[in-house]
């Protein structure tokens, strides 16, 4: 009972509030949730503020037949103008149609008609149901609720005292009234929830690019891994053979290779353990885990597998192959995997070129294919193919180029140096 009470005492300010706080604003033009139709309903909407404004000073007539003072006629242009004012200011808009809808009613009501409608005449009920249909665009249901209960309170206020009878309309204008405030509601219910889905349509955009960015470098950071791995244990055997191959070393060479090959067991301990953290969630075969990660040597039992699933692919060599650094014949290897199995589900039909150039300062890798012959597979998931690619490159502090050829095809081109800058030995880390 005392909630009860409490609640009754703050209804009034409540109320209060809700009529005279602002209303939401409006989204800026091409933001989402702008309606695309607001300049040609605000063009509609001051032709029908005319119309409607004209129509309600020649209802207001004397049943004498005496001209329609002039204070009437001011009084319904200001109604009219009111109506138009809600695009920018509903709350105040509404306000003043309900105060002049009074006013006009009470100055109107000695002179009208006993057959004209009462309150509201027609134009003046269409007057107020664009008032409130406005204010309901842009405040929350409960405020729009309000503005309407405090509409049917002052018009049946103005048939409370009246001269003589007339024809009241109140029972068949509030159903109006409430279907213009409920079409207001819906529409704001619409824009609002349009809003809210393409601002969380944009944060999955962005959430899903960096959980793809995320697992891309947490896969290179496995396949690196594997590789530093195996240098490091190639490490600790030579250290710890080294002294065997000297004759009488001396206890300096012996303790510099015992301190070599603790550092490189030392080294790989922690590589194992971070192994362990990376592979923790995945979900590879045992046998898979721990195969030795792939290198140019496999290029053609790569090619063999794709040609075998239908793709014609020719191969070009240029210059004297030789051994490169691990990191660098697994970054080749999987930028060719990745632009073969782009070719494979996005140009069906096409034939691909695999080039390889070896030069003194690096590798080159330029895969191309023409344009398809039908089109592409429909897309089932978000794919790793040019961010792992760029990714790769960056590590390396290489250069990659992407694109569409003129003849309707596709090129990837990746130029790998094999001695990368200090700074670019590590891919950069994404700004919170």
């Amino acid at each position: 009972m005392e909630r009860l009470k409490a609640a009754l005492r703050r209804a009034p300010r409540a109320l209060f509030e809700d009529l005279t706080a602002p209303a939401d604003p409006m989204p800026a033009m091409g933001q989402p949730g702008w309606p695309v139709w607001r300049p040609v309903f605000g063009m509609l909407l001051v032709l029908c503020a005319i119309a409607l404004a004209v129509a309600h000073v020649n209802e207001l007539s004397p049943v004498d037949g005496s001209a329609i003072p002039g204070y009437l006629v001011l009084f319904g242009i200001g109604q009219g103008a009111a109506l138009v004012a809600g695009m920018f200011r509903p709350v105040s808009a509404w306000w003043a149609s309900t105060l002049l809808m009074v006013v006009i009613v009470r100055l109107a009501e000695p002179g009208l008609s006993p057959d004209a409608l009462f309150p509201w005449t027609v134009s003046g009920l269409l007057i107020q149901c664009g008032a409130l249909f406005l204010l309901a665009l842009r405040v929350r249901p409960r405020r729009a609720a309000g503005a309407l209960l405090i509409s049917l309170l002052a018009a049946l206020a103005c048939t409370v005292a009246t001269t003589r009878a007339h024809h009241y309309v109140l029972d068949r204008g509030t159903p109006v009234l409430i279907a213009a405030v409920v079409i207001g509601a819906a529409l704001r219910g619409l824009r609002v929830a349009r809003t809210q889905l393409v601002v969380q349509e944009e944060l999955t955009a962005g959430e899903r690019a960096r959980r793809t960015l995320l697992e891309e470098r947490n896969r290179i950071a496995r396949e690196l891994h594997d590789v530093v791995a195996h240098h490091m244990s190639v490490i600790s055997i030579q250290a710890q053979v080294a002294p065997h191959l000297v004759d009488n070393p001396s206890d300096a060479l012996r303790e510099n290779l015992a301190g070599i090959r603790q550092n490189a067991v030392e080294a790989l301990t922690e590589l194992r353990h971070v192994l362990g953290v990376l592979r923790s969630e995945d979900a590879l075969a045992q046998g898979a885990r721990h195969a030795p990660q792939p290198t140019l040597d496999r290029l053609d039992d790569l090619l063999d597998n794709v040609r075998g699933a239908g793709l014609v692919v020719t191969t070009a060599t240029t210059g004297a192959p030789r051994p490169l650094p691990p990191s660098v014949e697994l970054s080749a290897f999987r930028i060719v995997q990745e632009a073969l199995s782009n070719a494979m589900r996005h140009a069906p039909g096409a034939r691909v070129r695999v080039e390889t150039a070896y030069g003194t300062t690096g590798l080159t890798v330029r895969i191309t294919n023409t344009a398809p012959d039908g089109p592409p597979a429909p897309r089932q998931s978000m794919g790793h193919g040019l961010l792992g690619m760029r990714e790769r490159t960056a590590m390396l502090g290489g250069e990659l180029a992407t694109g569409a050829t003129p003849d309707g095809g596709y090129e990837v081109a990746a130029i790998l140096p094999v001695s990368a800058p200090a700074q670019a030995a590590v891919p950069a880390e994404d700004t919170p």
